[in-house]
């Protein structure tokens, strides 16, 4: 991974996106959305993950935080994405409503394979990407593209619109 890509300042805020294996359309179902949504309210309040913006795609996330706590900024992120990895798998597993279950298991089956430090489902795909945020000029940026994103998927006219976005706050 590129030196531009990691989390260098502890105490900085961090543009990050991060996508599903091969960018599958899991996020289709809101109660996929609703286990991120309540993992990121459980960082926010017991983890000191201060969170500026936010948006869910149906294939990935797009956040901008920062740790106001003991914690790295790259730990926090590494739990969020352990954790929505396992309680989302499962939510797969026991929903009698998911049409493509085996097909989606297959696939997270199939990258765990190829990663080194992944036992039998890979969820996330392992880069994020992270940007630290120096100005107030790429901190405005970076939140209107996360707000703007479902606008430019043609989800919605205007980011406010989009219920799983924090344009709307």
């Amino acid at each position: 991974m590129s030196r531009n890509y990691k989390f260098h300042n502890p105490e900085g805020a961090y543009f990050v996106s991060f996508a599903v294996v091969e960018w599958i359309d899991v996020f289709t179902r809101n109660e996929y959305k609703d286990i991120l949504l309540e993992s990121l309210s459980f960082s926010q309040q017991n983890k000191a993950m201060e969170v500026f913006a936010w948006c869910i795609m149906s294939s990935h996330v797009h956040l901008v935080f920062r740790s106001a706590d003991e914690y790295k900024p790259e730990d926090l992120l590494g739990d969020f994405k352990r954790f929505t990895s396992r309680k989302i798998v499962q939510a797969i597993i026991e929903n009698p409503k998911e049409s493509r279950k085996e097909w989606l298991l297959e696939q997270f089956k199939k990258a765990a394979e190829q990663s080194s430090n992944v036992n039998k489902y890979q969820f996330w795909r392992h880069d994020n990407r992270p940007i630290e945020l120096w100005s107030n000029k790429v901190i405005a940026e970076k939140i209107n593209y996360i707000h703007y994103n479902p606008v430019e998927e043609g989800l919605v006219y205007r980011p406010e619109d989009y219920v799983y976005s924090s344009a709307r706050d």
